[in-house]
Formats: structure tokens, C-alpha cells, sequence
């Protein structure tokens, strides 16, 4: 069986309105990938650290490799061109336990 992924994302923008697109073809994506959203920039707090996201989203995969394809797909390069110039992310990728 394969151990879940979690992309974790600090999603920083200068154009709320031209990131409406991106989410919107983002969560095609990511639905059509076998991805859903654990967070999406909902509150958070600092524990440790200094840290401080501008925006920040967790997404949970059915593993690496759909994440991967969620990432290099045709759709998600569209969501990406849609941000291109407005935004810049943070974003990595780990394997569950």
C-alpha cells in the first residue's frame, strides 16, 4: 500500500484577483490527481521558529508519484501560467508515514 504525500505550500501574491483563476483550475487539478485540500489558507499559528506564510495550503495525495503527476501535468502547468508574474510560491513535497 502506498504512504499518502503532502504537498505544503507558502503562497505569497500581489493580485488576489488573477489568483482566483489559479485556484480555480488548481483545484481541477488537483481533484482530477486524487489530491484534496487539508488547508487552504485558513489561520494559523506560529509555535517555533519564524515562519510566517502569507497564505498557506496543505494538500494531501494518494502518494509521491500522483503528486508528482499532479505537478508536471498539462493542467496544473495551466494553473501555474495563470499566477505567472503575480505570485511566488514555497512548495515542497513529503512522504506520509
Amino acid at each position: 500500500m502506498s504512504k499518502p504525500a503532502y504537498m505544503v505550500v507558502d503562497a505569497r501574491s500581489s493580485d488576489p484577483e488573477r489568483m482566483l483563476e489559479y485556484r480555480r483550475l488548481a483545484q481541477l487539478a488537483v481533484e482530477k490527481f486524487g489530491g484534496r485540500y487539508l488547508v487552504r489558507g485558513s489561520p494559523y499559528e506560529t509555535l517555533e521558529g519564524n515562519w510566517q506564510p502569507q497564505r498557506l495550503v496543505v494538500l494531501e495525495f494518494p502518494g509521491m508519484d500522483a503528486a508528482r503527476t499532479f505537478y508536471d501535468s498539462p493542467e496544473y502547468v495551466a494553473a501555474r501560467a495563470a499566477r505567472a508574474g503575480v505570485s511566488d510560491f514555497d512548495m515542497l513535497l513529503a512522504e506520509g508515514y
